[in-house]
């Protein structure tokens, strides 16, 4: 590897281009074949998928054991996500593998039968080659029994009779000929382009090519790549590629060169184009900070270049050609520009548009100011980097700033302004000779309380006494506040609705949610803590809470059906006009369509238990441990009860206590947005199921709470003492179910369950989430939780949060964390 570049530093430019281009048809042909060997099983696959298919699982092949096999059983996303047959996939795969296998011992045979020919010695190559052949015929035979469901079919069905409707699935399709065919003629193009290969790295150092040479040399090499256990044969092929060259009487020096390139063009530069496929999925994040980062270090250098002494030749030139006194404002520019981009990276990190258009001006400043300064070209060209940089990752940055801020931040500034002038005007006009040895005309007052409010340093005034030095830094520190206030209101992306609803709105909405409201949640959606956002074209409200820059929305809007759709995307260009990100949680798998035209991404959360009160029942051997759980707190004289709401006082101070204890007890924290706090005045509103021990003091409690969703019914808080024994929270869901029963209501939502029930994961970050779920023993909790659920759910409903990019998921869980805190 050391020796790659310096080697290919002697290479001729013209034939290394040649080999980059046929390195982009040999990937090219790879993913055709791939189409085609999808095709040969009835599937259609486009060729952009095609092309990401073989970039990631070459790109995988090179780290797996036995990657050339082992990577066939890897599918990118996307491919998931278009609802193919799973065993349509392995077929095609199947078919690419053993195509791909066939193709090198039929261009293997006439090449070792050419080297045995001419007497040259290439190991144990021939050995191999007949191993290859002995392969591929013995796969053949076993795809033809288990397809004519001969003897290896029997066998396989008398003693693994579980196997066989799997296996039937696998090879009982039809492969269709033609397109097979294709796949093999496609195949052996490839295995063409690797021997063109090895001729046009010859070719590049100047050697003799060798066709024959080229062909023993490439197929040596595939077959070392298919028995290498790992790697792909790095390094083994390499050594072995110039002992083949050598032995074709290539010099040592040259068969290096040759063989280095030729890797390039057919191991690395795939590897480089793999390892490029798998992170195109995050260049949004990338397209994201790049940019930010890069303001940030051309701040840095702006501020480092002025306080940095300017080369004498050069600043020698610009004396010649600039004016001194362009020089020097360029140069108090150049400054400015550089604190101003430093502050500006961080709104780009948010996504702010006024912060990109910030970034661009200062950019553009910088690179003239650079030039102007002193010749500084370097940091000219750096500023011009950075300026299409910006401008190729313009529409990463879509969030408006709060215009009434805007407004109320100039008008704020505009008064200091006005204040700042008049009093340093009327200081220089009075302020005594001693001072600065200057008596002040309001010419030259007002001139220098400009110069001061722009913060030059070189005034031309020279302070003689204590007074005027401090004097001088009162004015620089007005500018700088001045100054501050300005930029901040320019960024500044606060949300326009007020913390707290009017009491109107907060009625309104709770008539809404009566009239159109379908959900468990929907209770929590007229909290107090909410902020409602009431449609202009329907009859409707979004429930949400902001922090930072995302509007949290708690599942779908409240409206009729036919109108949600058109509600989202109505509170969409809200957020858009605003600078609000919009993040939806909880929502049902159902809904997700809801969301489609919007081309936001989901992240699977978790699934709301169900539980169907009629088919719960008691008895039967799977509810034994529950009935003795039930039948111990009997004896030991607990009893569950009902407690109809209004609540009195002494009930709400016991079971106040109660919940006290338990958050300091079980190290809780009161959360709300998607669930209830303890609070007084509601659950006085609500019923109760308690357990009470002998001596009639309540051990542990459940408030009823009002659910939209139809024959349903739900609780929020279930909490209990540290001395409550084991079996209450049970005892009080099996209340709960004769309180649905008596209401004649026919399920029960018993709640979210975190993280629990991915099957599969659909992305990097539910793979994360499903690692920790099951890994990490800070989240056991949740899975005692789902414990506990399972022992009533009869059916699980799988429920996702909606946003925007994967630079915002980095951002959510912060944010999230914000709004879930009571305030």
């Amino acid at each position: 590897m050391a020796a790659i570049i310096p080697q290919i530093q002697h290479a001729k430019p013209l034939w290394i281009l040649a080999g980059v281009f046929l390195t982009f048809i040999y990937v090219f042909l790879q993913s055709l074949m791939y189409v085609t060997s999808f095709r040969s099983v009835g599937v259609r696959l486009k060729l952009s998928d095609a092309v990401e298919l073989f970039l990631k699982r070459n790109f995988l092949s090179v780290f797996l054991p036995a990657g050339g096999i082992s990577s066939l059983a890897y599918t990118p996303r996307q491919m998931k996500r278009q609802n193919f047959d799973k065993n349509s996939i392995h077929k095609a795969s199947a078919v690419y593998g053993f195509v791909g296998i066939l193709t090198v011992f039929v261009v293997g045979i006439p090449v070792v039968g050419y080297a045995a020919v001419v007497n040259k010695d290439f190991g144990e190559s021939g050995f191999w080659l007949i191993a290859v052949g002995i392969f591929i015929g013995s796969v053949f035979g076993l795809v033809n029994s288990l397809r004519t469901k001969g003897f290896f079919y029997q066998f396989l069905k008398k003693h693994f009779p579980k196997k066989i409707s799997s296996i039937d699935e696998i090879f009982g399709g039809e492969i269709y000929t033609k397109h097979f065919i294709v796949t093999i003629f496609i195949s052996i193009l490839i295995e063409f382009c690797g021997i063109f290969h090895l001729l046009i790295a010859m070719f590049a150092f100047g050697a003799t090519g060798s066709f024959s040479a080229a062909a023993v040399g490439y197929t040596i090499s595939v077959l070392l790549m298919l028995v290498s256990p790992f790697l792909r044969g790095l390094g083994a092929v390499e050594f072995t590629l110039i002992y083949i060259l050598a032995n074709f009487g290539f010099t040592h020096s040259q068969g290096l060169g040759i063989t280095l390139l030729y890797r390039v063009f057919e191991f690395w530069l795939p590897l480089l184009l793999g390892l490029f496929a798998f992170v195109w999925k995050g260049r949004k994040i990338v397209a994201r900070i790049l940019p930010a980062l890069a303001i940030f270090v051309l701040g840095l250098i702006n501020i480092i270049s002025v306080i940095t002494p300017p080369l004498a030749e050069r600043l020698k030139i610009g004396k010649m050609y600039l004016p001194a006194e362009l020089m020097h404002f360029s140069k108090i520019l150049t400054l400015i520009a550089g604190i101003l981009l430093v502050v500006t990276s961080a709104y780009l990190f948010r996504g702010l548009k006024r912060g990109w258009y910030f970034a661009l001006a200062l950019a553009i400043i910088s690179f003239f100011g650079n030039i102007f300064k002193a010749l500084d070209y370097e940091e000219s060209i750096v500023a011009l980097v950075i300026i299409f940089m910006l401008i190729i990752s313009r529409k990463e940055y879509v969030l408006k700033t709060n215009r009434k801020y805007l407004r109320l931040g100039f008008s704020w500034f505009l008064g200091l302004f006005a204040a700042v002038i008049v009093f340093n005007f009327l200081s220089f006009y009075f302020i005594d000779k001693q001072h600065f040895g200057v008596d002040f005309t309001w010419e030259e007052s007002l001139y220098y309380t400009l110069n001061s409010f722009l913060l030059f340093k070189d005034t031309g005034l020279s302070p003689r006494t204590g007074f005027a030095r401090d004097f001088e830094y009162i004015n620089y520190f007005l500018g700088i506040i001045s100054w501050l206030l300005l930029f901040f209101s320019v960024f500044n992306v606060r949300r326009l609705v007020n913390d707290k609803e009017s009491f109107s709105d907060v009625e309104e909405a709770q008539n809404l949610v009566q009239m159109y409201g379908t959900s468990s949640l929907d209770f929590f959606k007229t909290a107090k803590e909410k902020q409602f956002y009431f449609s202009d074209e329907v009859e409707g409200f979004v429930s949400y809470s902001a922090a930072n820059p995302f509007a949290f929305v708690l599942e779908e809007p409240v409206c009729t059906e036919e109108n949600k759709e058109k509600m989202i995307q109505e509170f969409e260009d809200f957020c858009t006009k605003n600078g609000l990100k919009s993040v939806y949680y909880r929502i049902d798998e159902q809904s997700l369509y809801l969301f489609k035209p919007l081309k936001k991404q989901q992240l699977f959360i978790g699934q709301e238990a169900i539980m169907n009160t009629e088919t719960f029942r008691l008895e039967g051997k799977d509810r034994k441990s529950l009935r003795n759980g039930l039948n111990s707190l009997t004896k030991k004289g607990y009893t569950s009860e009902f407690l109809h709401c209004p609540q009195s006082e002494e009930i709400l101070n016991e079971i106040q206590s109660i919940s006290d204890e338990w958050l300091k007890e079980f190290d809780k924290e009161e959360m709300v947005f998607s669930q209830g706090m303890f609070d007084r005045a509601e659950i006085e509103k609500q019923d109760l199921i308690v357990i009470k021990n002998e001596a009639g003091k309540i051990e542990a409690f459940l408030n009823i709470i009002p659910d939209f969703a139809p024959e349903e019914c739900t609780y929020d808080l279930i909490r209990k003492t540290t001395t409550a024994p084991n079996g209450s929270m049970d005892a009080m869901i099996v209340k709960l179910t004769e309180y649905a029963k008596s209401k004649k209501l026919m399920y029960i939502n018993l709640g979210l369950t975190p993280l629990a029930g991915m099957k599969q994961p659909d992305n990097t970050a539910e793979e994360i989430l499903k690692f920790v779920y099951n890994r990490i023993g800070s989240f056991k909790h949740y899975q005692s939780l789902r414990d506990f659920k399972e022992k009533y759910a009869d059916q699980w409903e799988n429920k996702y949060l909606i946003y925007g990019s994967d630079f915002d998921l980095l951002q959510i869980p912060a944010a999230l964390n914000k709004i879930t805190k009571p305030k």
